[in-house]
């Protein structure tokens, strides 16, 4: 059962888009967001909230 679980909520790495390398791991859903992700958090290097995309 968790191998079903693993296949559906992979580990993605979002990556900033401020070029400081800084990344955060997370789950998804694939079912529900088949596409890469977007999401706006914190990137503490630069001190400020910036988009983060998914890398693969």
């Amino acid at each position: 059962m968790a191998k079903k679980s693993a296949d559906l909520r992979p580990k993605i790495k979002l990556k900033s888009t401020a070029g400081t390398g800084y990344t955060y791991i997370t789950r998804k859903s694939r079912r529900n967001t088949p596409d890469r992700l977007v999401i706006k958090k914190y990137d503490p290097v630069i001190r400020r909230h910036v988009d983060f995309r998914e890398e693969r």
